[in-house]
């Protein structure tokens, strides 16, 4: 098998206007509501600490948003609403556009690790497994996230994970997974595209 069998990197042309107005529009609305999410998740977690209880490690109020528990929620869940929005369109654009071809991991991704001769390949490779393994991550915080917004209507998502207190957990949990995989996201595509790519999601 040759290398050029394994290639499947995304085309050279540049993007449309159009297109590349999306993309920055879709990261930038990312960058700000995760942002008010983990504020205001931190000023929900100071009224109950995860692991602890009400005596469990508090956060320093500087780097919270709500400034008491009502309020930490109300920030909380209408940014929620807006990421899960951003989220639905994108898969909508992704889809109706096939652009997913390039952006998720196939089976020649796997193929170029495992002969890992090309190293641009095997980050192109990286890049699109880390793109893929955060989707899942992404619908549990919003599943998980539910369950604890409208935990008497959505029972079932609280009996799913075994009660409210390893729900909790879960949802924390994916606050540092999401995080790195910003910081890996990143970094792949510094590896990938320099720092034009980098640039060229926002600005």
């Amino acid at each position: 098998m040759t290398s050029n069998s394994l290639e499947r990197q995304p085309a050279r042309m540049p993007k449309r206007p159009k297109q590349a107005l999306l993309a920055k529009i879709f990261h930038w609305v990312n960058i700000v509501s995760v942002s008010i999410m983990l504020t205001s998740g931190l000023q929900i977690y100071n009224a109950n600490p995860v692991f602890g209880g009400r005596a469990g490690p508090h956060v320093f109020p500087l780097f919270t948003l709500g400034g008491w528990l009502a309020g930490g929620r109300d920030w909380h869940f209408a940014a929620m609403t807006l990421f899960a929005l951003n989220l639905l369109w994108y898969g909508v654009y992704i889809g109706l556009t096939r652009r997913w071809k390039n952006r998720f991991v196939g089976g020649n991704d796997v193929k170029a690790l495992q002969v890992g001769q090309n190293q641009k390949r095997n980050a192109y490779a990286w890049h699109r497994i880390v793109y893929t393994a955060i989707v899942p991550i992404l619908l549990l915080a919003v599943f998980t996230g539910i369950g604890m917004y409208k935990p008497a209507q959505f029972y079932w998502i609280v009996d799913a994970f075994g009660g409210w207190d390893a729900l909790r957990i879960v949802h924390f949990m994916t606050v540092p997974t999401v995080i790195g995989f910003a910081i890996a996201h990143s970094l792949l595509a510094l590896k990938v595209g320099g720092t034009r790519l980098l640039e060229s999601m926002f600005w």
